[in-house]
């Protein structure tokens, strides 16, 4: 029986270890908190703050795993490609990758400023640094958060002087990256890639609450709507272009994109599965499930057999949402004709805040 080790337990990693539940692996899990709610589906579980890749080793040695994973998670992929390195454990790309696609200024920093599709932006660690940067509007943000936490839009000096602190706060390594904000409709891509060949690449449209700052995502819809027939070439060139530059050779690839016309510019890639749970959305749409894919790729060397079969109409993934600290209501939510629905909170749980502004309480995918 194969023996999986997740990073994490929360409602990102849920996917992973359901998957690996219902085909009999036995699923062992860490986490820095033990609070997290797919912790009761795990065979065993063990509190280990993920960024310890010390006890995060001894751990899976201590368990024999097979392979240790993660989805959803940034932070995770550092960990889980430096265990499985050290231990001689599968491995989709190098500890290396994981930790430049991790942190967005080395990111932007490896790809290099005539990279096409790369963006003007600065790295800091003061005030005083960040107040160089002269290009208004501007996005600021912690180098190495996710989930958008300490993201925010920058329209002046005095609005820099404001946020820099709140951005800041969600950088362990406190520093923070000021990137050249780009005025148009924002795309996701999932990509998969087998043997240094990509053999999935579906542009998705990404909808966020307009009203709040970072980019906090509401919706996704496949297929784009926001991207034409020439823009979605591009958008395939830029992801061929960035995964050879990465040295991505196998696995599932998710890219954050802003149109600046037709022209796609990147934002955000990583090596891993996306923390919304895109996977169940591109199965329902087109048949294909790459999240087994990645599973049966690490454990077996299986290679994937993608038989494409787009539905009509349009699918979206539908977050329902709450603000952070308040008594979660599943009745306030229209959850009619879904044809796959799953909650976070039961009814009169607290909404714990993650991004602090407007947190994610459960989902719907629908077709409309």
């Amino acid at each position: 029986m194969k023996r999986i080790l997740i990073l994490g337990a929360g409602n990102a990693q849920i996917d992973a270890i359901r998957y690996c539940k219902e085909n009999n692996y036995e699923v062992y899990g860490c986490s820095y908190t033990n609070t997290d709610r797919g912790i009761p589906l795990l065979d065993s579980f063990k509190q280990i703050d993920i960024k310890d890749i010390k006890a995060v080793s001894e751990y899976a040695k201590e368990i024999k795993a097979d392979v240790v994973y993660s989805v959803g998670s940034d932070i995770a992929m550092p960990t889980v490609c430096k265990v499985n390195e050290d231990l001689g454990l599968p491995n989709f790309i190098s500890s290396k990758t994981a930790s430049i696609c991790q942190n967005k200024n080395l990111l932007r920093e490896y790809l290099g400023q005539d990279f096409v599709g790369n963006i003007e932006y600065i790295s800091v660690s003061t005030l005083q640094e960040a107040m160089s940067f002269n290009i208004f509007p501007c996005i600021m943000k912690p180098v190495d958060s996710q989930g958008q936490r300490g993201v925010y839009k920058i329209n002046t000096k005095e609005e820099m002087e404001e946020f820099f602190n709140k951005s800041i706060e969600f950088s362990s390594s406190k520093k923070l990256i000021i990137e050249k904000y780009i005025d148009g409709p924002e795309i996701s891509v999932n990509a998969y890639v087998e043997d240094s060949v990509l053999k999935l690449c579906l542009v998705s449209d990404r909808i966020v609450f307009n009203e709040l700052p970072g980019g906090i995502i509401k919706e996704h819809i496949i297929p784009t709507s926001f991207a034409n027939e020439n823009t979605v070439e591009k958008v395939n060139d830029l992801v061929k272009r960035t995964i050879k530059k990465l040295n991505i050779n196998n696995g599932p690839v998710y890219f954050q994109i802003k149109l600046d016309g037709e022209n796609p510019i990147l934002i955000e890639v990583t090596p891993r599965l996306d923390g919304c749970h895109m996977w169940n959305l591109i199965k329902n749409y087109c048949g294909v499930d790459i999240l087994a894919s990645s599973f049966e790729k690490l454990l077996f060397n299986k290679n994937a057999e993608f038989k494409k079969s787009y539905k009509e109409g349009i699918y979206r993934l539908r977050f329902m949402c709450e603000k952070p600290h308040e008594l979660f209501d599943r009745s306030k939510y229209n959850i009619d004709n879904n044809i796959y629905c799953e909650w976070y909170y039961e009814d009169n749980d607290i909404v714990k805040p993650m991004n602090r502004y407007m947190e994610k309480c459960g989902y719907v995918i629908e077709v409309i």
